[in-house]
């Protein structure tokens, strides 16, 4: 039974899930997992944070680049360079099979839930990884050039472009998954984490989501967010970029508004700049660069959760 629901994105969100993993009681651990990401590439459903959960969790993951498979081949890329196909995308030998099982039983007509839960439990994977939803969601940035699919910005564009607006084309007409749905009633509920990952193009489309906000809100269980900001800065990935784009200050702040009212804390590296009325500021070292450093930061958000719970709500 799930005891703690994770909300997170692809490579920083699966630090801090393996480290959950690796401290909760096998099967106590469901992470609900940002499908914005995906996309549609060389005819193949692509799903690049379900995957990057699956590999973190199963021991496959590249260590050097969080995505990806550990160990893996570029026999198909170098193939496909030589007959001049697109190949901004990345696509390993191993990593491979799982966009062609996975676009073989959508098209089969097997939902997107099913396949995540039987290539988990295929891949000896304890921990339920769980799309955020069924229905496509596709996150969009608006640049100066006009609105870009999220990879061309992410992967083929690397960034570049200023963001001037986001927007999670198909949220308002897809459906959570039961563990969102459920989230203000499940019995048992230990805590919900939210993993840092980027708050506004990772946990934003799953936010965006026809009333898991609401949901977020009515929790009885505490609501512990982990700010992905380190040191002033994003550790990897474009948060401190887009924040500055979007007329946010980069730093806790802006994570905690965009985080105000769903949260019962945010934990932080650093607690300067917390303004009043906002969600308490807990600190703590949230850099992970080893295993134990996943595993200390994954004790200490479960022990914040306790002593929240133990606590008189307000």
């Amino acid at each position: 039974m799930t005891s703690v629901l994770a909300l997170t994105g692809g490579v920083g969100g699966a630090k801090l899930a393996l480290g959950l993993a690796r401290v909760l009681p096998p099967g106590e651990l469901t992470c609900v997992v940002n499908t914005g990401d995906d996309f549609r590439h060389l005819g193949l459903d692509i799903s690049p944070d379900i995957d990057t959960l699956l590999y973190t969790l199963a021991g496959l993951a590249d260590p050097v680049h969080g995505w990806g498979r550990r160990d893996d081949t570029a026999t198909f890329m170098q193939a496909l360079t030589a007959l001049g196909g697109a190949t901004w995308f990345h696509l390993g030998d191993a990593d491979l099979a799982m966009h062609v099982e996975r676009t073989h039983r959508l098209a089969a007509g097997h939902s997107l839930v099913a396949i995540s839960d039987d290539m988990r439990r295929r891949l000896g994977i304890a921990q339920r990884v769980v799309p955020m939803c069924n229905e496509a969601v596709r996150t969009r940035v608006r640049t100066a050039e006009g609105w870009l699919a999220f990879q061309d910005y992410f992967v083929r564009r690397r960034c570049e472009p200023a963001v001037r607006e986001l927007e999670y084309l198909g949220a308002d007409a897809a459906t959570p998954v039961r563990e969102l749905q459920t989230l203000a009633t499940q019995p048992g509920l230990r805590a919900v984490v939210i993993c840092p990952s980027n708050p506004f193009l990772s946990i934003g489309p799953v936010l965006a989501l026809r009333g898991v906000r609401e949901a977020l809100a009515r929790c009885t269980a505490p609501v512990i967010a982990v700010s992905p900001i380190v040191a002033g800065g994003a550790v990897k990935g474009p948060t401190a970029k887009l924040m500055g784009e979007l007329g946010f200050e980069v730093g806790h702040a802006a994570v905690a508004a965009h985080y105000a009212g769903l949260v019962d804390a945010l934990l932080v590296d650093d607690d300067s700049g917390c303004a009043p009325g906002q969600a308490p500021w807990i600190t703590a070292p949230t850099l992970m660069q080893t295993l134990e450093d996943r595993e200390r930061l994954a004790r200490c958000v479960l022990d914040i959760a306790d002593r929240l719970a133990a606590a008189p709500r307000p």
